[in-house]
């Protein structure tokens, strides 16, 4: 048997508004994922490379060109294949997300709560792992208001991680971390790529860790212009 590709992007477009607003923020764009490919998106801002993790995450509905992540097809997909697509597909956004009333703990629990097939121990302790292993240690029982921006980065980077993905879409994931810990993260979602053949796609500004990648994709205004082996 062959192995499919984790992502597979055809004639992909995208629209925002209606009538006279209408913008075309993605134009006819077309790409492969490969199993533990680590894939850069890079490109000035709003040239659509957002939309385009939200699309592969199953947060829009795709409105025109064909999208498969594990080979299930996005384009009409029901909102019950979406559902389960998304349990396989970890996400890092700036905006962090973080659940207020949680713990540190709590809040990358609910990553791993996703494998339900796990008792509640092994979910917990799997939690504190993925803590430890972005250097959170010791500020597991704190809640998002105590901790700093680049904290609060880590602890989503840690719940994305804690659900064992087999697709991570991050968006910045080191903007707000000094550089020390932006290449432990890095290194970290490598080493992940690696042992389980995780595929990640990472929009980027940071020239600092271009280097971790298998692929260096370019995106303006709306299209992939170029890529970098």
């Amino acid at each position: 048997m062959i192995d499919e590709s984790s992502v597979e992007i055809d004639s992909l477009s995208h629209w925002y508004g209606k009538d006279s607003t209408r913008r075309q923020v993605l134009q006819s764009v077309s790409m492969k994922i490969e199993p533990g490919e680590v894939v850069l998106l890079t490109g000035p801002s709003g040239c659509g490379k957002t939309t385009l993790l939200t699309l592969i995450g199953t947060l829009r509905k795709i409105q025109e060109g064909h999208l498969s992540v594990f080979g299930e097809q996005l384009y009409g997909a029901t909102r019950k294949t979406r559902q389960k697509i998304r349990k396989k597909i970890g996400m890092i956004f700036q905006g962090h997300n973080l659940l207020r009333c949680l713990t540190a703990e709590q809040n990358v629990q609910m990553g791993s709560d996703l494998l339900s097939d796990l008792s509640y121990k092994v979910r917990r302790d799997k939690a504190r792992e993925w803590l430890r292993a972005v250097g959170l240690e010791h500020e597991m029982q704190k809640l998002p208001h105590d901790l700093s921006g680049g904290q609060k980065q880590r602890v989503a980077i840690a719940r994305a991680l804690a659900a064992s993905p087999k697709l991570l879409l991050a968006d910045e994931p080191t903007s707000a971390l000094d550089s020390v810990t932006g290449r432990e993260i890095v290194d970290l979602l490598k080493r992940l790529a690696l042992e389980q053949a995780c595929s990640v796609l990472m929009v980027t500004h940071d020239p600092r860790i271009l280097d971790i990648a298998d692929r260096i994709v370019k995106m303006e205004d709306g299209r992939l212009i170029s890529s970098i082996e």
